[in-house]
């Protein structure tokens, strides 16, 4: 009897070991085959055979075990499971991504695009381009009329030419020097009488020539102000040449006031011109240092004419 129950406690503590025998691949290669004793969050202990253990690491499992220990149901039974550690260690599977619609692209209807015209003609079929066209007649307009007033010619004449010769009027006029203004004369008859009368054929009758003293128009005052006008060095000798050193030009035909922030002065002559300052001889004779920042006005009188 002792020797049955021996044998069947034998049979049954093999096939214990057969059914909780566990085969366990690494991610190298390596199988072990063994019972699980024991695992953790670190990994699992197995026993291979009698008195030998090996420890395995979770992470040194292959993703087959790895799979196949996380849906043991004994081992998943045990509190904590053991799938609760061997999870964070399975790589998840690639999504499968549903398959994209095709997409139809339809035909439409489009516009037909214009040619190429020139620029000039681009800018006259359309209503912006018509619109900068105006802006810059406009602009000429007006630019021909302050060249009028710069090179003292009549408005009238520079405008209707700018008018027909947009652009190419102004500068045209605006190379060209300043115009004098002419002086008009008038000269009366010279009246004589006849020699001799009815009465006395023989009597000289003085011949008395009259003459009318000519009516001169004097120019305009020139008036540079500040603002119109940018006052430097290059502005003051070309401008001004006349007046500097021995009077010649417009010297001759005008005298020269200076308007500062501080005075206005009648100026003789111009001394010396540097890049920051002037030196006048003014009126009585004396010479004045002006800062070209502090000139406000230069203006030309005509000189009064010699009886």
């Amino acid at each position: 009897m002792r020797k049955i129950i021996f044998l069947l406690s034998l049979f049954w503590a093999v096939a214990t070991l057969a059914v909780r025998a566990e085969t366990v691949t690494l991610a190298d290669g390596n199988t072990f085959t063994g019972e699980i004793l024991k695992f953790d969050a670190t990994g699992l202990m197995l026993t291979i055979s009698d008195g030998v253990y090996t420890n395995l690491t979770w992470g040194k499992l292959s993703q087959d075990s790895l799979k196949q220990l996380s849906q043991d149901e004994k081992l998943n039974a045990k509190k904590p499971p053991v799938s609760s550690f061997v999870e964070p260690f399975i790589e998840p599977t690639a999504p499968e991504h549903p398959v994209k619609a095709e997409i139809t692209v339809k035909p439409v209807t489009r516009l037909d695009r214009p040619a190429h015209p020139s620029i000039i003609l681009g800018m006259l079929t359309s209503p912006v381009g018509l619109f900068v066209l105006l802006v810059l007649y406009v602009a000429n307009l007006f630019a021909a009329f302050e060249v009028s007033l710069i090179r003292a010619r009549t408005p009238g004449q520079v405008v209707g030419l700018a008018a027909i010769l947009p652009v190419i009027a102004p500068i045209i006029f605006l190379w060209m020097p300043i115009k004098p203004k002419t002086v008009e004369t008038q000269y009366a008859e010279v009246v004589t009488a006849p020699s001799g009368s009815l009465e006395n054929p023989q009597e000289e009758i003085p011949i008395v020539e009259v003459t009318h003293k000519a009516e001169e128009k004097k120019p305009d005052p020139q008036i540079f102000a500040r603002g119109k006008f940018t006052f430097n060095k290059r502005f003051v000798e070309t401008k001004f040449a006349g007046f500097i050193g021995e009077a010649k030009g417009d010297a001759l035909a005008f005298s020269m006031e200076v308007r500062t922030t501080k005075a206005t002065f009648a100026v003789e002559r111009i001394m010396q011109v540097s890049a920051t300052d002037v030196i006048f001889e003014t009126v009585p004779p004396g010479q004045v240092t002006v800062l070209l920042a502090d000139i406000q006005e230069i203006k030309l009188n005509p000189r009064p004419t010699s009886a």
